[in-house]
């Protein structure tokens, strides 16, 4: 259990040191991952950005991703989800739109222009924890294009099987805690408020 995000990051960014992961830049996903993201790029004396995505939610269930669309447009979708939950091509495609609006939006509040320079360039992608993965997908998907040297996920939490699939994607990661019971990620917080638009920018 973490006390608030920002001890989350404490935690987080003591996993990274000892392992020995260094960074050339840091980001966090806007709003929740800001404050853990701050510590983690203070400890690695690293620069701080975002990198945004934004969740498609299920037709009853927005909490519930069928996936993500990146602020660039590239979209990853949850084949078993869709298969489940059984969505419309036209709903799918009208969501998307919608999210990727969302997205664009957002980057453009917590973000001068583009995405900083990752070629050749050790990343650190941090997000405040990972149930199903879908935002950390669609912007590991972004930061890949973007040539990066190497790339590690870090999070406090996340169900073990979420965290081996992104373990296919990025280069390492790192996860503080791994339960085998995961509900959501904000039951491992005590204090797991909103992130106000002011506050996350205020840790930029």
């Amino acid at each position: 259990m973490f006390r608030d995000r920002t001890d989350a990051g404490e935690k987080l960014a003591d996993e990274l040191a000892a392992r020995g992961v260094e960074a050339d830049i840091v980001l966090g996903i806007p709003r929740g991952a800001l404050p853990t993201a701050r510590v983690v790029a203070d400890r690695l004396n690293a620069p701080l950005s975002v990198v945004v995505a934004s969740k498609i939610g299920a037709p009853h269930n927005e909490e519930f991703a069928l996936g993500a669309v990146a602020e660039d447009g590239s979209v990853w979708l949850n084949d078993d989800a869709l298969d489940r939950v059984g969505v419309a091509d036209e709903y799918l495609a009208t969501e998307r739109d919608r999210e990727r609006a969302v997205a664009d939006e957002k980057a453009a509040t917590y973000r001068d222009g583009d995405l900083p320079e990752l070629a050749g360039k050790r990343v650190v992608l941090v997000d405040d924890g990972g149930a199903t993965g879908a935002t950390m997908r669609a912007c590991l998907g972004l930061v890949r294009e973007r040539d990066p040297a190497r790339v590690v996920v870090a999070v406090p939490v996340g169900p073990p099987g979420t965290l081996d699939d992104l373990a296919v994607l990025a280069d390492e990661v790192v996860a503080v805690e791994r339960p085998r019971r995961f509900r959501a990620v904000g039951t491992h917080y005590e204090n797991f408020g909103q992130v106000s638009d002011e506050k996350a920018m205020a840790y930029l």
